[in-house]
Order: C-alpha cells, then structure tokens, then sequence
C-alpha cells in the first residue's frame, strides 16, 4: 500500500469520527433537552386557596422554594402548579381548612401547628416538642390532629419516641399529647411508660379516632373516643392507618420484614378484618392518603434526595402511577 492511500484511509477516518462525534454530541443535546422537558415543572405564584377538585402537596424544588404548599387539579396533576408563601412539612385540607405542621424557630427540637382557613390564612398556632411527622385533618375540618418525634424519654434506648395532639377547632379545646387517654389491650387496661401513640385519624362523627400505639415494643391499632377518652386496641402490626370518607376502611403500612425500610401498604375492611396488601411493593413511610374512595396517594422516595407523589387503587389491583414530581404530603379537600 502507497504512503498516499495510506494517508488518505487515515484523513477518511478521522472525518469519520469527527461526524460520528458531532451526530453523537447532537444526539445527546437532544437527549438532554427531551429529557428536560419531560422532567420540568411548570409554576406560578398565584393564590392556592383550599378547594374541592384540587390536590394539595408541598413542593420540594429547592429552586422555588423547599417545602411551599402548591396546588393542582386532581384532574390535570401534570398542570402549571400554583406555588403558595406558606412553608409545611406536612399539609392536610378539608372543608375549607387546613393545617400545617412544620419546624418551630425555637432553640429546642421544636414543631408549628398552624390551622388556615379558606385563603391559607392563619387562624391559630399551637408550638408542640419535637420533629415534624404526621399531620391530619378530619373530612369536615373540625378536628386536627399530629405527631411529632421527640428525643429524651429515658424508656426510648436510642429507639424515637413520639407526641401526638388533638385540636377541636370548633370549641379550642387542645390535647397537646394524648398519652395519658386509657389503653387497653386484649380488654385489659395497659400501664406502661413506652406508650407512644402516632398517625392519628378521624372518622365522620368527628369523636372517634384511629392511631398506631407502640409499647412492649409491639405496635397496634386502636380506636378512640374523645367523649368517652379511652381508646381500644383491634388488631396488631398496623402502623400510620388513615380512615376512607366512608368510614369503612383503613389503610397503613405493616412491617412485613426487619432492616431500615420493612413495610408493605395494606387496606383494612374494618367489618370483617380482613387486610389486603396493595400493588405497591416499596416501603412506604408516610401516611397515606384518600383521594377519592378508589385511589390511595403517598410520598415516595426519589433520586437526588428528592420525593413524588405516587398513587395506587385501594383495592390491591392495578399498579402505582408517578402523579406528581417534587412533592410530599399529598392532600384532598373531601
């Protein structure tokens, strides 16, 4: 082979690579610029005011702001979402309230129990002890209920011990923690100092709850009465139950194995007991919430330190669907 075809087989070769390059650089602006516009979100500071038809979340894009209430159509979760002022870690609505629990700015671990009305106003605050956790709101607004994690209890033994509090925002009347409410399991008073209660629902009557108790290092459902303060437990191995409108089921996470993430969601037909676990087979920690009387929505986990809002049918079939990006704490006015 002449040195001139060899030099012309390797002038041909490297054109060849700077196109591959160039289609490869092209291609993967494309990508880039696909991939962008499937992943972005479209926002505006607008006034989000608690209505029906919508979905209620915190927006945890650090660009516009971590943990700002925002709001979309249950219909169009994928629509431009309206961005509030208001900063929650956890947001429940209801019947034209809301409330909101997030970090206090008191030197102590501390937490803000805010109730809004309509217009995201505020109407009262409450400071509890402890880290942001669980925060619910009953169907016609009247009862707010929520945890926090707290540090210090002696029986604990590195082991998180919670507080959880009740507020009837029709008469005032506050519980900050509701610990002391008489327990009884297997029709027995129980007395122990590592009772701690967690993932408080209300029902329809707006005096009968749900919650998760722990003690003996068992967790338990129970049910209670604000009129009667005592509360009952029903079955084991349920933890954060949240009540359908109709009252008649429940779903929670059970612990199904050991290690950092063990849960599996399930619905609870409160007539007859039975459970049934639900499509989604991640562990899921948040209490879940209703959308409507067929659809469950929750946070999960995402890259970057990130969370969405996924949702799945309440009655173990089908499979979970991405509803919304960059968000916790899903919420709808019912």
């Amino acid at each position: 082979m002449s040195i001139r075809i060899r030099i012309l087989l390797a002038v041909t070769g490297v054109l060849v690579l700077a196109a591959a390059a160039t289609v490869y650089t092209s291609l993967a602006r494309h990508d880039a610029r696909t991939d962008a516009a499937e992943h972005s979100i479209a926002v505006t500071r607008a006034p989000v005011t608690v209505g029906e038809g919508l979905l209620f979340f915190s927006y945890n894009d650090p660009g516009e702001g971590q943990g700002v209430v925002a709001a979309v159509p249950m219909t169009e979760p994928l629509a431009t979402r309206r961005i509030s002022q208001l900063h929650c870690d956890r947001f429940s609505a209801a019947s034209g309230k809301a409330i909101c629990l997030r970090p206090s700015a008191a030197p102590l671990p501390a937490s803000e129990v805010l109730i809004l009305n309509h217009e995201l106003g505020e109407l009262r605050s409450v400071e509890v002890p402890g880290i942001p956790s669980r925060a619910q709101l009953s169907a016609n607004g009247r009862m707010a209920s929520w945890t926090t994690f707290v540090t210090g209890d002696s029986y604990a033994r590195g082991s998180f011990s919670t507080r959880s509090g009740i507020l009837d925002t029709e008469t005032g009347e506050l519980i900050a923690n509701i610990e002391d409410i008489p327990l009884y399991l297997d029709g027995e008073r129980h007395r122990a100092m590592d009772v701690n209660y967690w993932g408080i629902t209300f029902a329809g009557d707006d005096d009968t709850f749900y919650a998760t108790v722990s003690t003996g290092g068992e967790t338990h459902l129970v049910r209670g009465q604000v009129s009667e303060w005592e509360a009952r437990a029903l079955r084991s191995n349920v933890e954060c139950p949240s009540l359908s409108a109709d009252g008649t089921r429940l779903v929670f996470k059970k612990r199904v194995h050991a290690g950092n993430r063990p849960w599996r969601l399930h619905v609870l037909d409160l007539a007859t007991m039975t459970e049934r676990p639900l499509a989604e087979t991640s562990s899921i920690d948040d209490q879940v919430a209703w959308l409507d009387d067929n659809t469950l929505a929750y946070t999960k986990p995402a890259p970057n330190d990130s969370t969405n809002i996924w949702s799945v049918p309440a009655d173990g079939s089908g499979q979970p669907r991405l509803l919304v990006r960059s968000a916790s704490s899903p919420s709808t006015p019912r």
